[in-house]
């Protein structure tokens, strides 16, 4: 993923509104998560969405987000211009787990067709002993039993039903995960999962992973870089030691404090 100079607006009806995001630019190689720290509405969701190939989607107050600057590029694919086709093939390659991905979750449907329906929505003739062969293997991955793949939603916990679309996400085999949140308030078994599989995934030499989280702990133990958004922009850059050791910007220094990190020593080297 290669993000260069990448400014993303509000617009209703043809107007263009205020900034979501503004002169975006970072890059994370094959191999290499990269974790998106900073406030509610400063932007992290927005970014996870654009890189999701969601390009134009309501934003606050019911304002559609499009890219007006720069550009990102995810599998070589640049998404300001992107066509329909090529947005199939993205997602294709592109696990996407939004902050809400189990509140998602269709009621009336079993797990076993959750995890299925992305396979079938680009191949209705896929054979269904191969797509219920597969979506037992992420279930497996995810922690689950098999037990639950005749049962709904509303009959699952929260952490179940994160672990549903986590693994909903993965069934078609992506080489890139963009999570958003996907350890918030939810169970510590449920957190442990999360890196597990992404430890996992990272066996691929062609992996690449975007995890937003408040969590510092989980970007420690995954060995990620981390950007601090802030207000649309990014305010800090780098290695975690790096960025909280000696903050310049005010709110990374802000945010230091609130994860108890004032006295982090720039030569510790993160977890993982």
């Amino acid at each position: 993923m290669v993000v260069q100079d990448l400014s993303a607006q509000y617009g209703t009806k043809g107007r263009v509104g205020g900034y979501a995001l503004r002169g975006v630019s970072f890059e994370v190689r094959a191999g290499e998560v990269l974790g998106i720290l900073g406030e509610s509405g400063g932007g992290k969701s927005t970014l996870a969405r654009i890189l999701a190939g969601e390009l134009v989607r309501k934003g606050p107050g019911g304002h559609d987000i499009r890219i007006s600057g720069g550009d990102a590029f995810v599998n070589g694919v640049a998404l300001r211009t992107i066509s329909q086709v090529k947005r199939n093939r993205l997602t294709f390659h592109t696990a996407y787990l939004p902050q809400d991905a189990n509140d998602r979750l269709e009621r009336t449907s079993t797990v076993a067709e959750l995890i299925q329906q992305p396979i079938f929505a680009r191949d209705k003739r896929f054979d269904p002993q191969s797509a219920q062969n597969r979506a037992l293997t992420v279930l497996d991955a995810v922690g689950l039993p098999l037990a639950v793949m005749d049962r709904y939603p509303y009959e699952l916990s929260d952490g179940q039903r994160q672990r549903v679309a986590f693994a909903r996400s993965l069934v078609l085999g992506p080489n890139v995960l963009i999570a958003d949140e996907p350890t918030a308030g939810i169970d510590v078994t449920v957190r442990d999962t999360v890196l597990r599989v992404i430890t996992q995934l990272r066996q691929d030499p062609k992996f690449a992973g975007i995890v937003i989280t408040h969590d510092l702990a989980v970007l420690r133990q995954l060995g990620a870089k981390v950007a601090v958004v802030h207000d649309g922009v990014i305010v800090g850059y780098g290695e975690i030691a790096a960025v909280f050791g000696n903050p310049e910007h005010a709110y990374v220094r802000k945010l230091a404090r609130a994860l108890g990190l004032p006295g982090l020593d720039s030569n510790q080297e993160p977890i993982g």
